[in-house]
């Protein structure tokens, strides 16, 4: 059965020894930041903070801080679970005759689970305030010293398409101005900024509705991170993950719905035009992002269950809790970029490539060029556009073996030769980009050269022990003791 809740969530972590009570006070001022961020630099539990200074309501963080972490989230055994049925469905056709078609039923039945469905009430309705509340209620962190204030950090941020009505659920962080207001950190290539884009458009721009839901079950919570295509409801992924529709429910004073059984949702809006001064903020990059101007959230309403935890996260130098989320992202989407891409083997974003910084990718070489190919395409894969570096070697190759990738690499390659340049969208936050949101990016091709590819010299081949030495060598090396 699928988590009902964050509560069920904590109770699974805490069941399987990854989950640290933590008893006594501690700052949401840097001091809880510091606590995960060596937890997680140490393969250490997640925390739950349950006496946060200055706030009745506990902190949970590092939830999703490992891989075993990412499995209890999801209830598989392995992300590659949630990647086969991927592909599963992917692969589903209608069968032929009446006995193939009685088959199929389960499966269409399970693909109707996947849509959310409104319920008229839930438990973050427990508590309904339009009036006598302050976002300094809640422990929210301020995360690195030189942070312009306080972020939250994990939420759930719901819009509408003005145009479509379709809904988005994206996590953008948050500073807190004051007891009722906040930055909306919308980067110019997200789907919320795009919403906002349209409201300002528009004939008449009015204000444009926007509710934030913090914690719920860790797959809907997951869901709002996903790299998936616009006006595709992440809610429905989430039915996806968990298995069980998600329960949605209205809001008080803005046309959106929110999870039924989130902990907190902020009701309110963005007024068109309205911007400010947003940031510094020390981002998943490892350096403080710039400070910028984005448009203000105003908080209208504030529901709550009587008694809810905070769920947040820090990001800093890798490895960080978002790494484990985004590992799991490069696993479960694999399948689809791979119906776009079938060439493509395998793929591996390391640590220290924070996502958009370095690209791995192991094809199955079929044609001159091909890797050059597969490079511009990713390029063009939606959130995969912000690829710095994209490195392409034959489907031999383990590329999530960052030693073999990089010994094989740089025996592979004329540099001259093998890399090449191009402009166009870069990540809001690299800073090293000539402009904001635009500058270069760079293709290396590491696979083996063939002559239709200008190359008319011997390829080596990989030096390697035969197989019957091995076995006698094993034999021997027991022999010696060692």
């Amino acid at each position: 059965m699928a988590y009902q809740d964050l509560g069920d969530f904590i109770a699974a972590l805490e069941k399987h020894g990854e989950l640290r009570r933590i008893p006594f006070e501690v700052d949401p001022v840097l001091e809880i930041s510091a606590f995960a961020d060596r937890s997680v630099k140490n393969n250490g539990p997640a925390l739950l903070f349950e006496k946060p200074t200055g706030s009745a309501v506990p902190v949970l963080i590092n939830a999703f801080a490992s891989m075993r972490r990412m499995e209890l989230a999801l209830e598989v055994d392995s992300v590659e679970t949630v990647a086969r049925r991927i592909s599963e469905l992917l692969e589903m056709r209608m069968p032929e005759g009446f006995f193939g078609k009685l088959k199929m039923l389960p499966k269409l039945a399970e693909m109707g689970s996947f849509f959310p469905r409104t319920v008229s009430g839930g438990p973050v309705k427990e508590v309904v305030r339009t009036e006598n509340f302050s976002l300094h209620e809640y422990p929210v962190l301020k995360c690195w010293p030189d942070d312009a204030g306080r972020f939250i950090t994990l939420p759930m941020v719901f819009s509408k398409n003005p145009e479509t009505g379709k809904r988005n659920c994206g996590c953008y962080r948050m500073q807190i101005f004051d007891e009722r207001t906040t930055a909306m950190h919308w980067q110019t290539h997200k789907h919320g900024a795009e919403h906002y884009r349209r409201v300002l458009a528009g004939p008449d721009p009015a204000p444009m509705d926007v509710a934030v839901a913090i914690g719920a079950d860790p797959a809907t919570m997951y869901s709002a991170i996903l790299p998936v295509p616009p006006d595709l409801d992440e809610m429905m992924i989430a039915g996806f993950l968990r298995g069980h529709p998600v329960e949605m429910v209205k809001c008080e004073t803005v046309d959106l719905e929110v999870p039924a059984n989130a902990e907190i949702v902020l009701e309110g809006h963005v007024i068109p035009g309205e911007l400010r001064t947003e940031g510094p903020f020390g981002d998943h990059t490892g350096f403080y992002s710039l400070a910028d101007d984005y448009p203000v959230f105003h908080v209208t309403c504030v529901t709550s269950r009587r008694h809810p935890v905070y769920a947040t996260t820090i990001v800093g130098p890798p490895p960080m809790e978002d790494f484990y989320m985004g590992k799991a992202i490069e696993r479960i989407f694999l399948p689809l970029m791979r119906l776009q891409l079938p060439e493509v083997r395998d793929i591996h974003m390391p640590a220290e490539g924070i996502f958009h910084n370095l690209l791995l990718i192991a094809i199955r070489k079929s044609y001159p060029g091909h890797a050059r190919k597969v490079m511009h395409a990713i390029w063009g894969l939606g959130q995969a556009m912000f690829s710095k570096c994209i490195l392409v070697v034959d489907e031999d190759v383990n590329v999530q073996d960052v030693r073999e990738v990089a010994w094989k690499a740089l025996n592979n390659i004329d540099p001259e030769r093998d890399i090449e340049f191009v402009h166009g969208p870069v990540d809001s936050l690299d800073h090293a980009s000539r402009l904001p949101n635009y500058g270069s990016k760079m293709g290396v091709d590491a696979t083996r050269k063939w002559p239709a590819e200008g190359f008319q010299r011997p390829w080596p081949g990989v030096m390697r022990m035969s197989d019957d030495v091995r076995r006698r060598v094993d034999e021997l090396w027991k022999r010696a003791g060692l």
